[in-house]
């Protein structure tokens, strides 16, 4: 592990999640929960990620969300969590809310038909097949290919794109794997900020995630809670500290856990003090206590 904010201490930090205070898990998809496929189809959760996702929402203590560059309809059919958490897609512009509550995009007329002139010009391009088309934008995947396809592709994409670019309501943005054509302004720092409105000031509020498109986030929660780069190799970051995938991310979300199990039977302990208050006068009572 790699502190970039001296600030930071991993016991107490743990040490804080047992308390009473509110919190939040912020954490992307795509290669900081599921590992990259190039199928995208294929990109689930690993049992031990899915299992410590699936305790963290049944201990009820820690608002879970997800926020991810996909779009909702494609990313719900990867996770397996019954019920669902909070989830944010398409780079913010989704929202799903724990009770079903879906709330969809509204996009300006010029930045729809734009769009559609990107998906048409994307099959005239030959660059259909690694599209993805998404609510906001279209993304252009590369993944797994060779170095030359990558660059044949990425300049594809580019010609095919960049005029609309220039166009307000629009940008274009390479990601880890891709380039993405999407409306702009909303990112994922965006859905940061609406959570953290809807939550108190004292709140401890964690955000996870291992691409460039995660350093608007990062820069979202300054002064406001922890940041985590979550990679196997470092590189320079906006996050607070950098986590090695999968062992080390593993380690952090078990020791999640751990503390919210501790704090849940502190809690129950409490709360039968508090129901036999005989009990806890005698216990008061006795020498030594």
């Amino acid at each position: 592990m790699e502190l970039q904010a001296a600030h930071f201490e991993w016991d107490s930090f743990f040490r804080s999640i047992s308390g009473p205070r509110p919190r939040a898990l912020l954490l992307d998809y795509d290669g900081t929960l599921a590992p990259f496929q190039v199928e995208r189809g294929r990109a689930v959760l690993p049992p031990e990620i899915r299992d410590a996702l699936q305790e963290i929402i049944g201990t009820g203590r820690t608002r879970l969300v997800l926020i991810s560059g996909r779009a909702l309809r494609d990313l719900i059919p990867l996770l397996a969590l019954d019920p669902l958490p909070e989830l944010w897609g398409s780079h913010g512009w989704e929202r799903r809310l724990p009770d079903g509550r879906y709330l969809s995009p509204e996009l300006e007329p010029a930045v729809a038909d734009a769009l559609e002139t990107a998906r048409r010009r994307v099959e005239t391009s030959g660059l259909a097949a690694l599209c993805e088309l998404k609510p906001t934008g279209l993304a252009v995947h590369w993944r797994g290919q060779p170095p030359n396809v990558v660059a044949e592709v990425r300049a594809a994409a580019s010609d095919a794109w960049k005029s609309l670019a220039r166009q307000p309501g629009l940008a274009l943005h390479e990601f880890d794997g891709g380039l993405e054509l999407r409306a702009a302004g909303r990112d994922k720092g965006y859905a940061v900020r609406c959570i953290l409105d809807e939550l108190p000031a004292e709140a401890l509020v964690v955000y996870a995630g291992d691409d460039v498109t995660d350093e608007d986030a990062f820069r979202a929660l300054a002064g406001r809670g922890v940041s985590i780069l979550v990679r196997p190799e470092y590189r320079q970051t906006a996050a607070d500290i950098w986590l090695a995938a999968p062992r080390e991310w593993l380690r952090f979300l078990n020791d999640w856990l751990t503390a919210e199990r501790s704090g849940t039977q502190d809690e129950t302990v409490q709360g039968r003090q508090r129901q036999n208050p005989e009990r806890e006068r005698r216990a008061k009572a006795q020498p030594g206590a």
